[in-house]
């Protein structure tokens, strides 16, 4: 189809999330660029931290291809035994700590969010809920119903009540937060839309310790975080911290739609009677889904991409200085370039995707620049990237 008539039919039929969408057309996409008819982008997002082993990296297209030739969906969550299901499941529960061995895949992270909601209130009995200010936690109502700020919220009351909200790394709030009508504290390790900033130990310690004493589940949304992008396979690892209940989707999937929440296998037993089906999802870990999840897990494991991702931040951080550059946050391979002014930072974001690089901004941090590309790059690419940045401040 005509590029005119493709961008118009874009706007004209499928649903838009604003108002100024890139509408970049790509035609293919390999690594860690995406190719339009007359323009080759370096992609520094990721999808938004999706596509952690690169675009159409060939172990995961082979594991999907694999699986297409077998089945694809049999029946609605939890009725068959899938075998892709099954071994992802088992590797996984096997890099994570004991008492996380039970996945409950679904489609997306916002689902795993609801997912956990409803495991902490079968699990605790109760209703009431503590998440941090600036988290971002996905699009649903009881994933909305976390998030502190109206803004993306007010048009769509009531939300869940009962919901109480605590400052990152302030520890003089959680006696009065987290009490004994808490379910659970929901906590983003690594904060994504707040411009990649991270917990403090001392404040994630507290935490568990005051979720220990009043009996409420600890559950870290490791959405944009997991599957390697921090430095380590999950932030968990960083900290040396075991929530109750772990959350995983975007990476997580290979660049296929997948989510999953994960507990002990006591808690989540919960699902099964009073009631039945006590949650459930038709398409939730779709067997080609989680053929490219197993795969993408082997494949930061076996080339040890967490781990080289402290090497690649420390060269972003070396190359990243400019007297408009007022802090680098983030870390491992979740970073982002704080320039203050939210304008300015439009400005040099649209100059480096016409210069070829897509970057972006922060929902909760405009004057910042997302930087999340994939985890196989090399520094050659590191180093381009950044000069076009610099070029461009």
């Amino acid at each position: 189809m005509h590029s005119e008539a493709l961008n118009r039919l874009f706007y004209k039929h499928v649903g838009q999330t604003s108002s100024a969408p890139l509408a970049l057309q790509i035609e293919r996409a390999e690594g860690i660029y995406m190719y339009a008819k007359d323009k080759t982008y370096i992609d520094c997002i990721s999808g938004i931290s999706v596509s952690n082993v690169g675009h159409g990296n060939a172990k995961v297209i082979e594991a999907a291809k694999a699986q297409l030739d077998h089945y694809m969906h049999l029946m609605v969550y939890g009725e068959m035994v899938q075998e892709p299901q099954v071994n992802l499941a088992t590797k996984l529960t096997s890099v994570l700590p004991a008492s996380l061995n039970s996945v409950y895949y679904v489609n997306s992270g916002s689902e795993a969010i609801e997912g956990a909601m409803k495991l902490a209130k079968r699990v605790t009995g109760r209703h009431q809920f503590t998440a941090q200010y600036l988290a971002y936690h996905g699009g649903t109502h009881g994933a909305l119903s976390l998030m502190s700020d109206a803004y993306f919220s007010r048009k769509f009351v009531p939300l869940l009540p009962g919901i109480t909200f605590i400052h990152q790394n302030d520890l003089s709030e959680l006696n009065t937060a987290i009490t004994e009508e808490t379910a659970a504290v929901f906590i983003e390790p690594i904060m994504g839309e707040k411009g990649y900033v991270c917990c403090d130990l001392a404040y994630l310690k507290a935490i568990r310790k005051r979720c220990d004493e009043t009996g409420t589940l600890l559950v870290f949304d490791e959405i944009q975080s997991g599957y390697g992008r921090c430095g380590y396979l999950f932030a968990l690892e960083k900290y040396g911290i075991t929530p109750d209940i772990l959350i995983l989707a975007k990476g997580f999937g290979g660049g296929m739609p997948l989510g999953c929440f994960i507990a002990d296998k006591k808690n989540m037993d919960l699902f099964q009677d009073n009631p039945v089906l006590g949650h459930i999802t038709t398409f939730g870990g779709h067997p080609v889904s989680c053929a490219a999840s197993l795969a993408t897990l082997n494949f930061i494991i076996d080339n040890d991409l967490a781990e080289k991702a402290n090497a690649k931040e420390k060269e972003f951080r070396r190359l990243l200085v400019h007297p408009n550059i007022k802090h680098v946050t983030g870390t491992g391979l979740m970073l982002a370039i704080d320039l203050e002014d939210k304008i300015y930072c439009r400005q040099v974001i649209d100059k480096c995707v016409n210069a070829g690089l897509l970057v972006d901004w922060f929902l909760y941090s405009e004057h910042k620049i997302r930087l999340a590309p994939p985890l196989i790059i090399e520094n050659e690419a590191i180093e381009k990237i950044c000069g076009i940045i610099l070029e461009n401040l």
